[in-house]
């Protein structure tokens, strides 16, 4: 009995192994059909039946127990009928493959199995059922048809096999078909999910972008590779504001972006008006907001420019034509509103009440703006309010309607608003209020993303390690605190030996192997936090170390160098048989004359040369002291 329960569980957890698979494929193949992707999950459903009859409990000779039931009660629930014969096609002919006494029960209770999944998928109203309750109920039939097919056995053997393996059986169909469906059910909302930030990002009206600390797009959304006359929104990666305006137009920009940056403070709802080509001018806003990750180290920043030209212009119209304006407030979408020099509301549109459900009743024509100010605060509709606000707060609340003022609030119910007031001539003031809910929301998307673009941006693609970019960043950083401090600065350059050789005998893939076990070997050197091994280009590699002296970074050199030995990588150009490395040591030191990091790295070089000139596979020391024209031969130390 015991053995029916492990051969069992085998099968649920080799079920649960090819699903897992076929969910990872699924979700790097996002771009397939929704027809072909029915095609690949009732093929790799069959394959999963396939699996369990290998595994199956013999019960008498040519009669084998599984979990195949359950996998086409799966595949015909959540696939649908293109699922479905695929699955039932794969487990009918591997069951004849198997052959035995069991061949036509078989058949017959996997024909009886497609025939009920195909009826409840009807039921579901021919899509995939989602509740957990209605998934736990299709496992329940399952249990129960893993129970009801014994029947097609021999009477003889019905009674035998129900007491033998009936309760297993009932047990690992119904916690199959459970587990499936609600792995299934999870990772489909999760692929909706994926798709619907994808899409809000890329297809969103406005504009939407990323971009690094070096000012260039990261990622934008296509409105602006169009507005920008490109095609696709991969086209603007790597661009700046200098490849894509007047020069003085994108120095404008490039100091704004340069302020948020270096004091992180945004630009929210910044309005400018633009001359375009063809003299077409428009009016923008644009909020700009600096990108953290979690450990509060600048990534860039994201932008989001909305196009207001129509606003603006309604606004314009407004004040020369009263009659205009009221009008329109009817028909458009955000709240509008205007008070007269006594601080009483004169008119508003419904959308205005609407936008405040909490104190509507308040927004009346005639009403003064301090009752609307207490009626806000009593009912608590605003987050940033506190419900016990004195009656003096209210009244300087609401003496601040007569100033020009741009407000981001945020209300009860988790919505944003942007609320704008503009002072006319004649002392009354007209406020428009938008619902930003979706801009709000857009800029935490874009911070997620940021944070996920981080690893591209900073890593090398084929290695894993840093990047040559991110490895100048910390260069001069560490370069420039070292300097400050005094402490010694350790830079190691690493070149795989007579790698062209390599490469020509072995080929570029395994080039790019012996490049990726190198790699391993230089981030487990950099044993310290602070410690940084990138690749440098090509067969190059380097590795920083803060405060470290010679000594200790020759040491380090030389375990680096055995490492890459031990590998024992065959090399028949090289004249050792194996891959190895000649490396190069420059340390910045108070004693150095180095003055910049341009200078450390051509030290290494020329420590990593006279290496590569002694014979290759060794470690080169070069020191330089109070003398800037220091003897080659006195201050380049061969290991």
């Amino acid at each position: 009995m015991n053995l029916v329960w492990q051969v069992l569980a085998g099968n649920l957890a080799t079920v649960a192994l090819i699903l897992s698979i076929w969910m990872h494929l699924s979700y790097r193949l996002y771009r397939m059909s929704p027809a072909w992707q029915r095609v690949g999950f009732g093929g790799i459903l069959g394959f999963a039946a396939i699996a369990s009859m290998l595994l199956s409990v013999e019960f008498e000779p040519g009669i084998y127990f599984d979990l195949r039931l359950a996998l086409i009660e799966v595949s015909a629930v959540f696939g649908g009928p293109v699922s479905l014969g695929i699955t039932a096609v794969m487990t009918i002919a591997f069951r004849i493959f198997l052959g035995g006494a069991g061949v036509v029960p078989g058949v017959i209770g996997i024909v009886i199995s497609s025939v009920i999944g195909l009826v409840m998928w009807q039921v579901a109203g021919r899509r995939p059922i989602e509740r957990p309750p209605a998934i736990l109920a299709v496992a329940g039939v399952a249990a129960a048809l893993g129970l009801a097919v014994l029947a097609l056995l021999p009477p003889q053997l019905f009674r035998s096999a129900l007491e033998a393996i009936g309760l297993p059986i009932a047990v690992l169909n119904f916690m199959t078909t459970g587990a499936s469906g609600l792995l299934i059910t999870y990772f489909r909302r999760f692929t909706l999910e994926r798709d619907i930030l994808y899409a809000a990002l890329t297809q969103a009206p406005d504009y939407y972008y990323v971009k690094d600390l070096d000012h260039r797009f990261v990622v934008t959304n296509l409105n602006v590779a169009r507005h920008n006359g490109r095609d696709r929104s991969s086209l603007m990666v790597g661009l700046s504001d200098f490849d894509l305006v007047p020069e003085q137009r994108a120095r404008e920009l490039y100091e704004a972006e340069r302020k948020v940056l270096e004091t992180g403070e945004t630009i929210s709802h910044f309005e400018e008006y633009l001359i375009e080509e063809g003299n077409w001018a428009r009016w923008y806003s644009t909020s700009k907001v600096p990108l953290r990750n979690r450990h509060g180290e600048l990534l860039g920043l994201a932008g989001v420019t909305v196009d207001i030209t129509d606003k603006k212009r309604f606004e314009t119209e407004y004040q020369s034509s009263r009659e205009v304006m009221a009008q329109a407030m009817a028909e458009m979408s955000d709240g509008l509103a205007m008070f007269d020099a006594a601080d009483r509301l004169v008119f508003c549109n419904d959308q205005y009440q609407a936008l405040f459900p909490r104190s509507a009743y308040a927004r009346q024509p005639g009403a003064h703006i301090s009752d609307i100010v207490r009626a806000v605060v009593r009912n608590g509709e605003r987050k940033d309010v506190p419900t016990d606000a004195s009656e003096e707060s209210i009244q300087a609340a609401a003496a601040t309607l007569h100033t020009n003022q741009d407000e981001v609030i945020p209300l009860f119910d988790g919505r944003w608003l942007a609320m704008r007031t503009r002072v006319g001539e004649n002392g009354s003031a007209l406020v428009v209020v938008s619902d930003i809910t979706a801009m709000k929301e857009s800029e935490l998307s874009l911070r997620k993303l940021a944070d996920q673009m981080k690893g591209l941006a900073q890593t090398d693609g084929l290695t894993e390690l840093a990047n040559r970019r991110y490895f100048d960043t910390a260069l001069a950083t560490e370069f420039s605190r070292a300097s400050r401090t005094g402490s010694p600065l350790s830079l190691l350059l690493i070149d795989v030996d007579r790698f062209k050789l390599f490469n020509d005998a072995y080929g570029h893939l395994a080039g790019d192997s012996c490049l990726i076990q190198i790699a391993g070997c230089l981030e487990a050197s950099a044993e310290r936090a602070a410690d940084l091994a990138a690749r440098f280009g090509g067969e190059e590699f380097a590795v920083l170390l803060p405060e470290t002296n010679a000594e200790a970074a020759v040491a380090i050199a030389d375990r680096l160098r055995e490492g890459i030995r031990e590998l024992s990588i065959e090399h028949g150009g090289s004249e050792f048989g194996i891959v190895t490395a000649s490396i190069g040591v420059a340390i910045l030191t108070p004693e150095s004359l180095f003055s910049t990091p341009a200078e450390l790295i051509g030290c290494a070089d020329a420590a990593l040369y006279r290496s590569k000139d002694a014979g290759r596979d060794r470690t080169s020391l070069m020191r330089l002291g109070n003398q800037r024209q220091a003897r080659p031969t006195d201050n380049i130390h061969l290991i």
